[in-house]
């Protein structure tokens, strides 16, 4: 275990590290293998005809995973999209880049089989973890709505049948400080406890300089005393117990709480309107492009400036009002049962219960002058699967159902500056109850021992209401004092002067479906071919509804170990995808927030291919690549626009190109690429050990990751896109013979490359007109000392 499997963040290897056993190895168990339940069932993960990288928890341990922040350096094919403390997942090219209330995300996350929709709650509550299993493509069967990218499965540690425990405990620059444990604690011979908690914290990764007080545009600033942001704290706790009171009857249930307290990483920012920014004598040049030429008004968008390359990634000022600070927690329920009805077939019932809170009157800042206040941030979410699965004869069969509800209810006020005025711009209530209810049903026929054919279906039906209340402090008459220089709190909406209330509403049900076939050509060998659909629900936003978005995605695949004793493998997989009104989200007017598109459709398609290869009993080599073509083929949008000074009334958005002409000419970005979708993702790494005999043993383990450049919206700006890039990372482990415990030293982006993790054009007011970024996480390094009982 010391060789391949012990690779400290071979993503892709991790997939593929433990093989079975060769036909006729003589083996009774390898311990190489790996069991995941991707499907449903407990399998070798080369037996799953799905593109699937695992990540054990010995791995785990070894790259210091602390949560949903690290889950692209164990599976580098996922792409993280991070918006002041939210974290937005994209998988081969698919992904969500919202947080919208009624938009849900485009790679299922499930906790235990707990269906987790909201990114938020994902940031804090993943600790102790067995396993995680990341299933690439389209999983609409078998995990339902929500699936068109992929779908991520985090194992929770279940409770031992001995008396045990374990502990690890890290430090590292930036003062990071990590903390882990567990005890488990038999009782008797039905029944067992498991205890366990973790507590992390470091400083922040973005330093701010001073600045002292100054006048901007009428108002007072105050100063800024310096300070560091994108730090965090967090902490949390789980009780799991596992019944076993009868042969057939198993059951493990949980309680769990989570906090984070946290300052979000400021934007970074460039002004367009600043000097040397921005166009000059009237027209679109130094880097911007004329658009909509049928307008009075000169209209453009910064499609190649160079700002981004005037900013230090580590070190930059805050917006007008300094950082922001959050306040995050959560607490969930959760259980399985499983009862074997016989020695073929299981009934198990899945179900959780989750909240999530964020603390009211705390606030982000944004560039330049805003402040975005949330008054009341709670989630409640519940999710039930009630399953059958078993075989007959040549039949392996699952059918179930499952039932989704969820509640979303944000209250928030958009703060900004009008001259020496301090005005609440938008006071937002959001309040959305959704539910989804779904029938499956999978088969799987082998026609001989080596021919399998796999059919499902699942009928899903989504619903969801919602009220929208919006309030301005401008409108007939004078400005609303509430909001016009008022006291910044929580207010009560049928007191605003100038307000709206919208009642929506959506609902859609949709079939999903899976036809493949398997070939085991014998036990070392799979083949297998594929077509799957999935879809992501539809939703509404202040302006209107939008469709679910589709994919339909073709994919075939080798699975293939050698070796005397299997323990060498190669896994290939090609897949193309036909996607489908897909949902584009902007942000076009702050009076409104956020809206969503069905802009359209794309083409992706790709080649990924892993190796893993034992070289002796004590060095392990594994490399991967990973080919995306993505591309839009309609995708019609609007602009957001840098409208010239003196040209015109301002304007922010463009969606009719031409307003003299009858119908809607809208933007069409066909040909650019989807966000956060690099055209190659390569990884490589090495680790060998050395036998000290009875001194114990000194594992070191290097892996690097190459990613090509991506863009982090659809808009494919020169200032949106982050160049190619790798990250290192080198790990040294000691372990005495008995193996009771580890120290580490660990580096972890040896390049120090912050890589963009956000990246968009602003234009929301008169001279608000901002290009944001946000960045990845630098050098870390430290030591880790871990033991188990």
């Amino acid at each position: 275990m010391a060789g391949v499997c012990s690779l400290a963040v071979a993503a892709s290897a991790f997939a593929q590290t433990q093989p079975q056993g060769a036909a006729g190895s003589g083996n009774d168990a390898n311990e190489n293998e790996i069991v995941v339940t991707a499907q449903n069932r407990s399998q070798n993960v080369q037996d799953v005809p799905i593109a699937i990288d695992v990540v054990t928890a010995e791995a785990l341990k070894k790259t210091g995973f602390g949560g949903l922040n690290d889950i692209d350096k164990i599976a580098p094919v996922v792409q993280l999209n991070q918006d002041q403390g939210t974290v937005k997942i994209s998988v081969r090219g698919v992904g969500t880049a919202t947080n919208d209330e009624s938009q849900d995300t485009s790679v299922v996350v499930n906790i235990d089989g707990e269906y987790m929709n909201r990114p938020d709650a994902m940031s804090v509550a993943l600790f102790d973890m067995e396993r995680v299993e990341v299933l690439r493509g389209p999983q609409g069967t078998l995990y339902g709505r929500n699936s068109t990218g992929g779908a991520i499965n985090f194992i929770t540690r279940k409770a031992g049948n001995t008396l045990g425990a374990n502990a690890s405990a890290s430090y590292g620059n930036y003062n990071a400080v990590r903390l882990d444990g567990g005890v488990d604690l038999p009782l008797g011979d039905v029944a067992a406890v498991r205890v366990a908690g973790f507590y992390d914290s470091h400083d922040g990764y973005v330093n701010h300089p001073a600045r002292p007080a100054f006048n901007g545009g009428g108002f007072n600033y105050p100063a800024f005393a310096g300070g560091r942001s994108d730090d965090n704290k967090s902490y949390g706790g789980r009780i799991s117990l596992k019944l076993t009171p009868g042969e057939r009857l198993t059951a493990n249930v949980s309680a769990e709480f989570a906090r984070r307290d946290f300052t979000p990483q400021a934007f970074a920012a460039a002004d367009l309107n600043a000097a040397g920014n921005g166009p000059t004598g009237g027209a679109c040049n130094n880097g911007f492009t004329r658009v909509a030429p049928a307008y009075p008004q000169v209209l453009c968008v910064p499609n190649n400036t160079n700002l981004l390359s005037n900013i230090n990634r580590s070190t930059y000022l805050p917006p007008n009002f300094g950082l922001g600070k959050l306040g995050q927690e959560t607490w969930a329920i959760r259980g399985r049962l499983a009862y074997e009805l016989g020695d073929s077939a299981t009934l198990t019932y899945t179900g959780g219960y989750r909240n999530f809170k964020g603390d009211p009157g705390t606030f982000l800042t944004l560039p330049y002058t805003y402040r975005s206040f949330s008054w009341n941030r709670e989630t409640n979410t519940q999710s039930h699967e009630l399953r059958i699965n078993g075989t007959a004869g040549a039949l392996t069969y699952q059918f179930g159902g499952f039932y989704f509800q969820e509640s979303v209810n944000n209250e928030s006020a958009f703060v900004t500056t009008f001259g020496p005025n301090v005005v609440q711009l938008s006071y937002f209530g959001r309040y959305v109850n959704s539910n989804s209810k779904s029938l499956f049903g999978q088969i799987e026929y082998a026609f001989t021992d080596k021919l399998t054919a796999v059919g499902g279906l699942r009928y899903t039906k989504n619903e969801r209401t919602g009220i929208y209340r919006n309030a301005s402090p401008f409108g007939a008459g004078p400005p609303d004092p509430l909001l016009f220089n008022g006291p910044i709190q929580r207010q009560n909406f049928s007191a605003l002067r100038f307000g709206s209330t919208l009642n929506l509403d959506s609902s859609e049900d949709r079939v999903t479906w899976l036809a493949g076939l398997n070939y085991k050509p014998d036990a070392d060998t799979l083949i297998y071919g594929k077509v799957s659909t999935g879809f992501k629900g539809g939703g509404f936003d202040s302006v209107g509804d939008y469709k679910p978005e589709t994919n339909t995605a073709y994919e075939a695949g080798l699975k293939k170990n050698f070796g005397e004793s299997g323990q060498h493998v190669f896994n290939l997989t090609g897949f193309y995808y036909d996607y489908k009104d897909l949902q584009v989200s902007v942000l076009l007017d702050t009076r409104l927030g956020g809206q969503t598109f069905n802009a359209g459709k794309a083409k992706i398609w790709g080649i990924e291919a892993t190796t893993d290869l034992k070289l002796d009993d004590n060095t392990g080599f594994h490399a991967s690549v990973n080919y995306l073509n993505a591309q839009y083929k309609d995708l019609k949008a609007q602009f957001n626009v840098y409208a010239v000074p003196g040209t015109g009334p301002d304007i922010n958005g463009v969606g009719d190109l031409d307003p003299n002409t009858a119908g809607v000419q809208q933007p069409n970005f066909a040909g650019n690429r989807p966000g956060f979708s690099p055209e190659w993702i390569i990884t490589a790494g090495l680790d060998h050990t050395i036998d000290l005999g009875a001194a114990g043993s000194l594992t070191g383990r290097v892996n690097t990751t190459f990613k090509s450049s991506y863009f982090t919206d659809f808009y494919n700006y020169r200032d949106g896109q982050q160049k190619a890039f790798t990250n290192t990372e080198l790990n040294l482990e000691y372990r005495p013979e008995n193996k009771r415990f580890s120290i580490q030293g660990f580096v972890k982006n040896l390049e120090n490359n912050r890589p963009l993790t956000y990246g968009s054009f602003i234009s929301a007011g008169p001279v608000d007109d901002v290009f944001n970024w946000q960045f990845g996480t630098p050098r870390t390094y430290g030591v880790r000392l871990s033991a188990d009982f």
